[in-house]
């Protein structure tokens, strides 16, 4: 990885946005890459905007490097204000943001946010909106529900390999 990339990337971890579970999310998805042992969960609230329903918020928690951690960061700010429909037609590469063009190597971890997010807001994605033991305050972490599967709780996809 290029010292550029390196910078960049520890910038956005000297201050990750939207870290944590989110309280009475609408949406919630869930992805794993059994390969490389990352996982990644995304909380998505609503608001009506102009007669539109628009991404109020997003958070993350992320079992994953710290490139995982920056992107997703990124990528919570980027998709604020976006339809379900725009958020999904972001492609890979524009979820790293001010990142830029991540390395072959760390392409996957782009490919972790999208996966989280199209399983959070894909219409077909219905295990990704929360039940309500996953909306109380005091609710399992995700560590929780990663020990400790329970059926209807969150949908987990696993990655091609590359």
């Amino acid at each position: 990885m290029n010292e550029d990339l390196q910078k960049r990337i520890e910038e956005a971890l000297r201050n990750p946005q939207n870290m944590g579970e989110l309280a009475n999310a609408d949406a919630v998805g869930t992805v794993g890459n059994s390969d490389c042992g990352e996982m990644l969960r995304l909380w998505v609230t609503f608001k009506q905007e102009k007669g539109r329903k628009v991404i109020d918020r997003a958070t993350f928690q992320s079992f994953g490097c710290e490139s995982a951690i920056a992107v997703a960061s990124l990528a919570t700010e980027l998709i604020r204000g976006k339809t379900p429909q725009e958020a999904l037609a972001l492609k890979t590469e524009e979820l790293a943001g001010e990142l830029g063009p991540l390395p072959p190597m760390k392409i996957h971890c782009a490919q972790l946010v999208e996966g989280a997010l199209r399983s959070a807001l894909e219409p077909t994605a219905a295990e990704g909106k929360p039940t309500p033991s996953q909306n109380k305050q005091t609710g399992p972490s995700l560590l929780d529900n990663f020990s400790k599967p329970k059926e209807g709780k969150a949908r987990i996809t696993f990655l091609p390999k590359e």
